[in-house]
């Protein structure tokens, strides 16, 4: 992807080094959404019903379980960026574990990375969770 930056063409997987990993866990969450509610689409069905479908599947501890099934196939680079995204979680979450919290930001932050930085291997990951 590219934009335009004080009035030069840049790359943006040029400057993901430079973002916090809250800042890709924002990013994340808004893909992941946006994934699962393209997924969600067929059979067609009433809004409610896709809305119900979708926050049942984005919520922080199904994004927690997600990210156990898709662990055993990150490599040691996307473990880093997860790690990040785990650490940079602050806060005491009201309704959930602070560990549940932190797996599901750590998976944002990835999800968020990826989609910048390698798209291909984003779409690959989220296949494997065979929605």
């Amino acid at each position: 992807m590219r934009v335009q930056i004080d009035g030069e063409l840049d790359s943006i997987g040029d400057r993901v080094g430079q973002l916090s990993p809250v800042s890709l866990a924002y990013l994340g969450d808004a893909v992941y959404e946006l994934y699962i509610r393209a997924r969600y689409l067929w059979p067609p069905k009433r809004i409610a019903d896709y809305h119900d479908r979708v926050v049942a599947r984005v919520r922080a501890e199904q994004q927690a379980e997600d990210l156990a099934r898709l662990e055993p196939y990150l490599t040691d680079s996307e473990r880093d960026i997860l790690r990040r995204g785990r650490n940079a979680a602050t806060g005491k979450p009201r309704r959930l574990s602070t560990h549940t919290y932190r797996q599901a930001t750590g998976m944002e932050t990835l999800i968020g990375y990826l989609y910048l930085q390698d798209p291909a291997r984003l779409q690959d990951l989220l296949e494997k969770l065979e929605l």
